[in-house]
């Protein structure tokens, strides 16, 4: 006897039916949807912080300009022989109420009557930082 079976793949057509047909998330594909999710949202913060950290020091550079450009401009507004204005090194220390430190150089090239007038102010965030300025006064 002659038995043959025959399959005309009904079964796995309702078995692939039944694939795309279901609803919801597997406990996989949803961990591997928070674990994408939880990386770019790391990613995101480390470039937050990176950005807070740039526009703390880029605020500490313009504060210390406006400190060193102050000075420079009372030091070219005063008499040519005022004592402020005497040769060597000038140290004002610590500013009052911030971080930063400011002190000016003074190098007379006497033979010329010019005052080359240089300032200086310092501040420590993560690091030693300085802006530098400077002018020469003519008699």
């Amino acid at each position: 006897m002659n038995t043959h079976t025959h399959h005309c793949g009904g079964e796995d057509k309702y078995k692939l039916a039944s694939v795309f047909s279901r609803k919801g998330f597997t406990l996989a594909e949803v961990l591997i949807g928070l674990f994408i999710f939880a990386v770019g949202i790391l990613a995101i913060a480390a470039m937050q912080t990176a950005s807070i950290k740039g526009g703390h020091f880029s605020n500490n550079v313009t504060q210390a300009t406006i400190y060193a450009q102050d000075k420079l401009e009372f030091l070219k507004n005063l008499s040519y022989r005022d004592s402020d204005l005497s040769g060597g090194p000038h140290s004002e220390g610590i500013l009052s109420g911030t971080v930063f430190s400011r002190q000016y150089n003074i190098v007379e090239d006497a033979g010329n009557s010019m005052k080359t007038i240089t300032v200086t102010v310092q501040w420590m965030d993560r690091g030693n930082h300085s802006i530098s300025l400077s002018t020469i006064r003519s008699k």
